[in-house]
């Protein structure tokens, strides 16, 4: 029997609820739905629908698109979401992921200024991955720039490799902010590497999240090599799009994206790479 010309990998491609912004979470649903996302991702965040399970919920029936991981609030913007205490936002996201069906929670590693909460996250998220079948997902961040200046805003690790965690998120807009071998960093999360944001950067010192192909970012090399290992779990496109200057330009370039991590994850047949 011939084998297939391309094979299609386990991973699913969804849209992060945070890439339709200034738009609503409600927007993300739609758009997902209208172009062939396999899920979404919540940014849990300001917007009270991002933080209400029964109205995620409906949304999710409604559209006919799955919820397949929820983003706990850790900017700065969202101190005050689901609590001040970080571990109750943990907490309240795992609850999320659970009642939602996702199976993923992303998290970032704490501000320094969070000095308790820093010196117990790499345990701390040990013990709440061992009472949960959710992964919790651990996500690279960077160093904050100006000018010529650099602060180290994240603690234990902004290069999350450096500690121990069941699962790590690759964020390659990330990579690009903190000028890092990104391919070499997903060489050293292994098989722990349980979800993947998929963006663009350019290397500013500003987080880009450009469309994928936009910038320097190798990112349809890492899709191919997620294909060929067979990855499973899920590649989020986390881009802007705030300067879009219409709807229509918004969900073009969503489009875009979403072309592009399913042409590099189509890989070819196997015994044969490009």
């Amino acid at each position: 029997m011939a084998e297939p010309v391309v094979r299609i990998p386990e991973a699913k491609v969804a849209l992060s609820t945070a890439s339709v912004y200034p738009e609503s979470t409600a927007t993300a649903f739609e758009v997902a739905a209208r172009l062939g996302y396999d899920g979404v991702e919540v940014m849990v965040w300001t917007d009270p629908v991002s933080q209400d399970i029964e109205a995620l919920r409906r949304l999710s029936d409604y559209h006919q698109v799955p919820i397949l991981a929820v983003h706990a609030p850790c900017l700065l913007i969202t101190q005050r979401v689901w609590s001040t205490d970080p571990w109750v936002k943990l907490q309240r996201a795992r609850a999320a992921a659970e009642k939602l069906g996702a199976s993923t929670v992303v998290v970032h590693p704490p501000f320094r200024w969070q000095r308790q909460y820093a010196r117990d996250f790499v345990s701390g998220i040990w013990r709440m991955a061992d009472e949960t079948d959710v992964r919790f997902a651990v996500e690279n961040m960077y160093p904050w720039r100006y000018k010529d200046r650099e602060m180290l805003a994240y603690a234990p690790e902004w290069d999350v490799t450096k500690d121990d965690y069941r699962h790590f998120t690759v964020d390659l807009s990330h990579t690009a902010t903190a000028r890092t071998d990104t391919l070499a960093m997903v060489d050293r999360m292994g098989d722990r590497l349980g979800h993947v944001h998929l963006a663009d950067g350019r290397g500013s010192a500003k987080d880009e999240h450009l469309v994928p192909g936009r910038g320097t970012q190798p990112c349809a090399e890492l899709l191919e090599r997620l294909a060929y290992s067979g990855y499973d779990g899920h590649v989020v496109i986390e881009v802007n799009t705030r300067r879009a200057m219409s709807s229509a330009e918004r969900e073009a370039d969503l489009a875009e994206a979403l072309a592009f991590a399913r042409l590099h994850l189509a890989a070819a047949s196997r015994g044969t790479r490009a």
